[in-house]
C-alpha cells in the first residue's frame, strides 16, 4: 500500500490539516501551526477497558480480565534496556499516557528536539516487553493506584452511577480493574491483547504544532513496522434501555456531598457530527452558567461552581451526566429533572439556544489556538468516526429546531441514576 496525503481546509475556521494513510496501516495526522514554538504528538489505540471480550480474524472468542488495558498502558513503557520516561528525560519532552473506556492513548510536548522525542513514541508503542517477572512487579504498582482511586470520592460517585444504570455493559466497571482481576494477568494476556488491538491500522497518530508534514513523515517512513490489517469483533451482553435502581448512596469523609445524575441514553451507534453538534448546544442551553437552570440551582444555594455536565458515549454506552457539589443532592437532582421536563414541554427559549450555539462555536474554534486540544480533539473524532471541520460547519448550520429535535430523543426524567457520596453524620 502507498501513502496517499490529503489536505483537510475549512474555509470557516480560516485553517487546514493533513489526513495520511500510511503505507504501514497508520493513520496520521498532522496539523501544522505556524509560529507555534511548542509541538504535541499522541498516537492511541481504538482499545480500552470495555474491550474484555473479543476475536481475531473470526478465531474463537478470548475473554480477558478487567483492567487488563489500562496495565497494558504500564507495561508498554518498558523494554528490556529500560522505560521510555528515562528516555524522554534526556530530550526535555513531557510525556503521559492514558487509558480510558474506549481507547488507549500515548502522548508527548516538546518545545524542542521533537524528532528525538517522535522516535521514542513510535519506537516503544510498536515494541512491547512482557516478562513474568515485570508482569509481577506492577500488580502492587497498580493495585496501589486501584486503592487511590477506591478512596476518590469523585471516581467512587461516578462508578456507583454507572453500576446503578448498567445492568451488563463493562462499562460500569473501573477502568483499572480490581486488585482480583489484575492478579489474574499475564505476559500471554498481555500479548494476546497487544497483537490484537495494537495494529498499526486499529492506531491513530495525531501531530500538531512547530512541525511538517515531510518532517512527520520522514520518522513514520523510517519508524513504522507495516502491519497486516485484521477484523477484530467486539462482544457485549445485551444492554437494556432501562435504568438498573434510580438511586445509589455511599458514605464518604466529604465536607460537602457530591452528586452524579446520569440520564442513560439509547446507544445503538456513535453520534454523527450533526447529532454531536446539537447535543452540545443543547447541553449548553440547558445547564452552562448562563443558563436558567444554572441561575435557579445557584440561587437556591443547590450547587457551587464544581457543577458540570458532559455528554458520556462509546461503543455501546451513552448517557448525560450533570454533577458537582450539593448540600442537597436529591433537591438539585429533582430540579434538573423538573427543568427538563418542562423545556420538554415548552421548548427552548431563543436566547439560551443562541447563547449556548455562540458559545459552542467559540469552545471549538478557540480550542484550534491549542496544540494539544487540536490533536487530541481529532484523535477523539478519528476513534468515533467523527471529523473536526465536519462538526465545526455541523455546529454553524444547528437551528433550533434541531436542537430541539435531540431533546425529544434524549434526557429521559424516568430513565435516570442520581449517586450520591456524603458524610454518614449528615
Amino acid at each position: 500500500m502507498n501513502t496517499t496525503i490529503k489536505e483537510v481546509k475549512s474555509p470557516r475556521a480560516g485553517d487546514s490539516y493533513y489526513k495520511i494513510k500510511h503505507s504501514s496501516g497508520l493513520n496520521i495526522y498532522v496539523y501544522p501551526k505556524e509560529g507555534y514554538r511548542s509541538a504535541y504528538a499522541i498516537i492511541g489505540a481504538k482499545y480500552g477497558s470495555v474491550n474484555t471480550c473479543f476475536s481475531r480474524d473470526g478465531g474463537e472468542r478470548i475473554t480477558v480480565p478487567d483492567g487488563i488495558a489500562h496495565y497494558l498502558e504500564h507495561k508498554l513503557f518498558e523494554s528490556a534496556e529500560g522505560d521510555a520516561f528515562t528516555r524522554y528525560a534526556e530530550t526535555g519532552a513531557s510525556a503521559n499516557a492514558y487509558t480510558s473506556f474506549e481507547k488507549t492513548c500515548y502522548l508527548f510536548s516538546c518545545t524542542d528536539k521533537f524528532d528525538e522525542s517522535f522516535e521514542i513514541l513510535l519506537d516503544f508503542v510498536q515494541d512491547p516487553y512482557f516478562t513474568a517477572q515485570t508482569v509481577q512487579k506492577e500488580q502492587g504498582i497498580i493495585g496501589q493506584e486501584i486503592k487511590m482511586y477506591d478512596d476518590s470520592p469523585e471516581w467512587r460517585v461516578m462508578f456507583n452511577m454507572l453500576g446503578g444504570m448498567y445492568h451488563n455493559h463493562p462499562v460500569k466497571t473501573d477502568i483499572a480493574g480490581t486488585v482480583e482481576s489484575i492478579a489474574e494477568i499475564t505476559a500471554e494476556k498481555l500479548y494476546d491483547c497487544y497483537n490484537t488491538f495494537y495494529n498499526l491500522n486499529n492506531m491513530a497518530l495525531c501531530v500538531s504544532g512547530n512541525v511538517t508534514v515531510e518532517q512527520v513523515l520522514k520518522t513514520c517512513d523510517r519508524m513504522l513496522k507495516p502491519d497486516e490489517p485484521h477484523t477484530v469483533e467486539n462482544y457485549f451482553e445485551d444492554e437494556p434501555y432501562e435504568i438498573v435502581k434510580p438511586y445509589v448512596e455511599q458514605s464518604f469523609p466529604v465536607s460537602v456531598p457530591l452528586f452524579n445524575l446520569g440520564f442513560k441514553e439509547k446507544a445503538e451507534r456513535s453520534l454523527n457530527e450533526r447529532e454531536l453538534a446539537c447535543t452540545d448546544i443543547l447541553l449548553c442551553a440547558l445547564a452552562s452558567p448562563t443558563a436558567e437552570l444554572y441561575r435557579r440551582l445557584m440561587d437556591n444555594n443547590l450547587i457551587n461552581n464544581t457543577f458540570s455536565y458532559e455528554l458520556f458515549e462509546g461503543p455501546g454506552y451513552c448517557s448525560v451526566i450533570f454533577g458537582g457539589e450539593s448540600r442537597e443532592p436529591k433537591r438539585a437532582a429533582e430540579m434538573i429533572r423538573s427543568y427538563i421536563a418542562d423545556v420538554k414541554a415548552e421548548g427552548i427559549s431563543d436566547e439560551d439556544f443562541d447563547i449556548a450555539k455562540k458559545a459552542v462555536y467559540g469552545d471549538i474554534i478557540s480550542s484550534l489556538n491549542s496544540v494539544s486540544s487540536i490533536s487530541n480533539i481529532i484523535a477523539d473524532y478519528h476513534f468515533n468516526g467523527n471529523e473536526l471541520f465536519t462538526y465545526i460547519d455541523a455546529v454553524a448550520s444547528a437551528g433550533k429546531a434541531d436542537v430541539e429535535a435531540r431533546l425529544k430523543e434524549m434526557l429521559d426524567v424516568e430513565n435516570c441514576t442520581l449517586s450520591v457520596v456524603k458524610n454518614s453524620e449528615e
